[in-house]
């Protein structure tokens, strides 16, 4: 992980137990006699969080509604962390403000954002239910309600329309974009993680997820070629665009519609134990 991320050190599940007293039933000891959780159980997951943000991050409560996406916050940090390498390049003013589009129920890339670096950020996302759920979320903690905006995103023809306002800056937007391409393939990545991690086909996935924020028509690379060529509709009020970026394979066709609109960009690398990812960022 990147080194600024706290989460390189193993969970101390003793702190975590003080200020989320429910984990302590989802807590097993491994064959390392290491305490732990398992991964596979979508509330253990639930607990944790809620755990690690009251512990490092002084949220006084998060929750999110049945079904939708547990985020795996270390991975969601890393994210964070690495766009403040990139904006640490720019001449910036004290005051950074950035955009998540499709923040989601969990809101956690604001949440982190404005825990961490002390960023001013907007979140925009077109499900009204998730909204509420991310209003929720910053609602419980002063510091956050007074730093971070949810926006509900009503206009579906751009992704940025009506959610970035006349006259409005932001030094950076972020997404994490639904990657696969259909329900059907959605499905097929669940069983095979429910198997993965030894539970029962039809086991509630442990991280969860809605529609929207698990699949769209063609994918992460379709919905990043549309983002790249609306984005170009607001070059003048975004500094750099960015999203993550799932599968390696996907890259090659948002090259090219880079290339195409003639935009300045880059890779940035990230790596979470044996997983390997990346974030694309570009500016015009």
């Amino acid at each position: 992980m990147h080194p600024n991320n706290i989460h390189n050190e193993a969970y101390n599940f003793e702190e975590l137990e003080k200020v989320q007293p429910e984990l302590s039933q989802y807590i097993i000891t491994n064959t390392n006699a290491e305490k732990t959780i398992d991964f596979g159980d979508n509330q253990a997951v639930l607990h944790l969080n809620k755990a690690l943000l009251k512990h490092h991050y002084k949220v006084a409560d998060w929750n999110i509604p049945p079904k939708y996406l547990i985020p795996p916050i270390p991975g969601r940090a890393d994210y964070i962390h690495h766009l403040a390498d990139l904006l640490a390049e720019e001449k910036l003013t004290p005051e950074v403000k950035g955009l998540d589009i499709g923040v989601g129920a969990n809101c956690i890339y604001p949440i982190l954002g404005n825990s961490i670096y002390h960023w001013k950020m907007v979140g925009a996302d077109i499900d009204e239910n998730a909204v509420a759920a991310a209003q929720h979320n910053i609602n419980t903690t002063k510091k956050l309600s007074q730093n971070i905006e949810i926006r509900y995103q009503d206009d579906h023809s751009n992704m940025f329309k009506g959610v970035i306002k006349e006259g409005e800056y932001f030094n950076f937007s972020m997404c994490n974009p639904p990657f696969h391409a259909s329900k059907e393939e959605a499905a097929k990545t669940s069983r095979r993680k429910t198997k993965n991690l030894g539970r029962e086909i039809g086991s509630p996935l442990n991280f969860g997820g809605e529609s929207n924020e698990l699949w769209c028509n063609g994918g992460e690379a379709l919905f990043l070629k549309r983002m790249i060529k609306e984005s170009a509709d607001f070059k003048t009020q975004v500094g750099w665009f960015t999203s993550l970026i799932s599968k390696k394979e996907s890259l090659s066709k948002i090259y090219k519609q880079l290339d195409k609109l003639k935009a300045t960009y880059k890779v940035i690398p990230m790596s979470q134990g044996n997983k390997k990812s990346r974030f694309i960022a570009w500016k015009f």
